[in-house]
């Protein structure tokens, strides 16, 4: 045979028409139905021996708004101090449930205290990522913008609902902590601008008390002189503004006498306070007591609602034994099936090598 021949015909010689490679598959049945039958055993002695993962999921909403009107006592229009909103206090709850931080602090103080020793003394960035699987924070939809919910998958179902409630307690008593010492914090701050005021007014009012004093001392000190005891009477001057106001308070202040000087000396000397004579001081006061005696009640305010119960799972979500078990045959046949055609290629290459 030629070289031309045998080039032409070994192409012929490697193809396989469709009647003999089923016919090569079905002498070869019961090697594919035992390759089936060993994938099928192990896929469903997988899914019988696996442990049953349960997963517990709570969801959270905004706060109504009679839940956060306690945080807004000593907060409106004449007061200055802008009440909080639902959106802003909710903001706060949602931000601490997505921090890193507290996700953190939730794996060191509860996910690894419940693993044995030997898996806890294990590289701890393999663990959090196993509890990053295992716990997850989903962001709201478009169709549900405000909610948000925790999910937590672990092998006993008593637990994971207990994880789940105890990460919502943690972050809603966090961030009802920092809700409360913003407010009380707000309100402390204007009370102490409100105090300082009053102050300011005390100390300007005992001063102008003492030069007051002063005054009518130097006045007292020239009426005596002159010998004035009484005011002379001055008429045709009382519309005269200028005039009568220098004979009050001016450098003829000692025309007033001597005995009207030194009763208005003691009554100033013997003045205990000067609080009725200081103008809007009461005004003050009203406001200051309104900031320093409000006290919040971290009992009638929330951040957050739960939508229902946090209910233990009685189902578990893993594994999927209907799903492993037609996975196992599925694969189980293709893998005999690729294993007869190995050995079909096999049997034909063999007399030309």
């Amino acid at each position: 045979m030629t070289d031309d021949n045998y080039q032409h015909q070994a192409p012929r010689n490697d193809e396989i028409d469709l009647v003999e490679l089923f016919y090569g598959l079905w002498m070869q049945k019961w090697l594919i139905l035992l390759v089936t039958l060993v994938v099928s055993v192990g896929a469903t002695s997988y899914a019988l021996l696996a442990k049953p993962v349960y997963e517990s999921r709570v969801t959270v909403m905004p706060p109504s708004l009679s839940e956060i009107a306690d945080f807004n006592l000593g907060r409106n229009g004449g007061t200055g101090l802008k009440p909080f909103s639902v959106g802003e206090v909710y903001a706060v709850f949602t931000r601490n449930l997505q921090a890193e931080k507290n996700r953190r602090q939730f794996f060191r103080e509860v996910y690894l205290q419940s693993l044995d020793e030997a898996r806890r003394s294990g590289s701890h960035d393999s663990l959090y990522k196993a509890f990053a699987s295992e716990f997850s924070i989903s962001a709201p939809n478009k169709s549900q913008p405000d909610l948000y919910s925790v999910t937590v998958e672990h092998h006993d179902p008593a637990e994971a609902a207990a994880w789940a409630k105890r990460y919502i307690d943690q972050v809603a008593q966090q961030s009802l902590d920092e809700m409360l010492k913003n407010a009380q914090r707000e309100l402390a701050v204007h009370a102490q601008n409100i105090e300082q005021q009053i102050d300011g007014r005390r100390e300007s009012a005992k001063a102008r008390r003492e030069d007051r004093i002063t005054q009518l001392r130097e006045a007292l000190t020239v009426a005596e002189a002159i010998g004035l005891d009484n005011p002379p009477v001055i008429t045709g001057r009382s519309e005269n503004n200028r005039e009568l106001s220098a004979f009050m308070d001016g450098n003829l202040m000692y025309m007033r006498g001597s005995k009207a000087l030194q009763a208005e000396l003691r009554v100033l000397k013997a003045r205990e306070s000067d609080d009725p004579f200081i103008p809007d001081l009461r005004n003050l006061e009203e406001k200051y007591k309104l900031y320093a005696n409000v006290k919040l009640d971290p009992e009638r305010v929330a951040v957050f609602r739960q939508d229902g119960e946090v209910e233990q799972p009685d189902t578990p979500i893993k594994p999927k034994k209907i799903l492993i078990l037609a996975l196992g045959v599925v694969l189980g046949g293709m893998l005999g099936l690729f294993i007869a055609l190995i050995r079909l290629m096999l049997k034909k290459r063999l007399p030309h090598s």
